[in-house]
């Protein structure tokens, strides 16, 4: 048995706070984990509905991925970056191929550790390739990351607040968020509206973006996550990117993707782009790239922006970039889940959960707004008007979920959720992808179980 009281102690003595968020006081500590589950010292078994941030895509302890970690780790674990191994540049080409066979373009992909950092790399593309400028455009609600680059175009101010001033901060564009939308509007015509305000900064040189006489947009690119993470999971109108693309291509800025929270098949497509059928210039990726067992990230971006005449080595350098577990993980993964319609499979089980959810949602009014792509999920937890935000009762169904103290079958279970939207008022879910009919049924019985336990206390 752990000394938890111990521990926690200890964490609080000698831990920097600046590197994590607790979200329940004490924070739980978690000693195993499988499949869709984490357990803690006790035994209890916690259903997963997060699964990291949607980085362990495949489940907890995945034995095939582990099987291929063991056998880099005999073969080659380590090997200094400025150094060639295989499975680098296999990846590479998987990626790269794929690629090619959606877009139509020749592209190179391009490695890092970390999302933020990939995000960094990205940056240094785009502004390469536009000469040197240094603004973006991104979208209120969207988050790229916490270093000083990505906090740039990342909207929160709180990431930003006690770092100086950013003069290269992003522009921010409202998303569309259909539950919230204005009155008397479809949810398509409030994505058109909002494309048509974004086209109008290009009408003449006085809406500060354009200048009409040499056709040069002052900003470098645009930064979208497709399907919003940190933002609530908010999934667009299926008219509002083609719409936003146009406007871009017309006036020759650069559209980046982050696909690091969405991408490796959450939303049913590889790519969460591809649901809304838009094409990137850059790309990036990280995550479930390695289901969570080893540092990886990159981007892959047209050959145009980033072939060795533009973008020379060393252009970026990380010490750990390509390692050959994260590659060797990463090659695995595109396998894997290239050997079936893993896609399908993934659309299928995300239509069975969405339903299972709008059950509940007829049985609990605080839940305002059920919607879902693949296996990302949102539940908008609200009063019981069922549209204002109800911050509070959410943050007491995630302390409860974390005491270990629900029932299924008999047994005690506990239950991990996230929060996330622009009011914390919304369940994120993202189940592992592997995650089973009986194991969705648990999570339906377990929500409707908190809900009425938390409404109660």
């Amino acid at each position: 048995m752990i000394n938890t009281a111990q521990l926690l102690a200890d964490e609080a003595k000698y831990c920097s706070f600046g590197d994590t968020v607790h979200y329940v006081n004490p924070p739980k500590i978690f000693t195993g984990c499988e499949g869709s589950y984490m357990y803690d010292d006790a035994g209890t078994s916690y259903l997963d509905l997060q699964m990291w941030y949607s980085a362990v895509n495949f489940g907890y302890k995945n034995k095939r991925l582990e099987a291929k970690m063991i056998e880099q780790l005999q073969e080659l674990p380590q090997v200094a970056s400025q150094y060639l191994h295989p499975t680098k540049i296999e990846l590479a080409k998987f990626i790269a191929e794929d690629a090619k066979s959606k877009w139509g373009h020749d592209g190179r992909v391009h490695f890092n550790v970390g999302g933020a950092q990939a995000i960094e790399d990205s940056l240094k593309v785009v502004r390469n390739a536009s000469g040197g400028k240094s603004l973006m455009f991104a979208f209120e609600g969207g988050y790229h990351g916490r270093t000083l680059g990505a906090s740039s175009i990342t909207s929160s101010y709180r990431y930003r607040r006690r770092f100086g001033h950013f003069s290269d901060r992003a522009q921010f564009i409202p998303f569309p968020y259909p539950f919230r939308r204005p009155k008397g509007m479809t949810a398509e015509e409030y994505a058109e509206s909002i494309v048509a305000d974004f086209r109008r900064k290009f009408e003449n040189e006085y809406h500060a973006v354009w200048d009409p006489k040499t056709n040069q947009c002052e900003y470098a690119a645009f930064y979208i996550e497709p399907i919003q993470g940190t933002g609530g999971y908010v999934i667009p109108p299926a008219n509002f990117f083609t719409g936003l693309k146009k406007v871009l291509d017309d006036h020759g800025v650069l559209l980046v993707v982050d696909e690091i929270q969405m991408g490796f098949w959450r939303t049913g497509k590889l790519w969460s782009v591809e649901n809304f059928g838009i094409q990137p210039d850059v790309l990036v990726f990280a995550k479930a790239l390695t289901n969570g067992l080893n540092a990886l990230s990159g981007l892959w971006a047209r050959e145009e922006l980033i072939n060795p005449t533009v973008f020379p080595p060393g252009s970026t350098h990380s010490t750990f970039a390509s390692n050959p577990l994260g590659t060797a993980l990463g090659l695995e993964v595109m396998k894997m889940t290239h050997e079936m319609d893993f896609g399908r499979q993934v659309r299928e089980s995300g239509a069975y959960f969405l339903e299972g959810l709008k059950e509940l949602q007829k049985r609990h009014k605080e839940i305002g707004d059920v919607d879902g792509l693949g296996l990302a999920l949102r539940a908008e937890i609200c009063t019981e008007d069922g549209f204002t935000p109800n911050k509070a009762l959410l943050d007491k169904m995630v302390d409860i979920g974390l005491e270990g103290g629900l029932e299924y079958q008999g047994q005690k279970r506990g239950l991990v959720l996230d929060v996330g939207g622009y009011y914390k008022n919304v369940i994120t879910f993202a189940p592992s992808l592997m995650i089973s009919r009986s194991e969705i049924d648990e999570a339906m019985v377990l929500l409707d179980q908190l809900l009425t336990k938390v409404k109660k206390a």
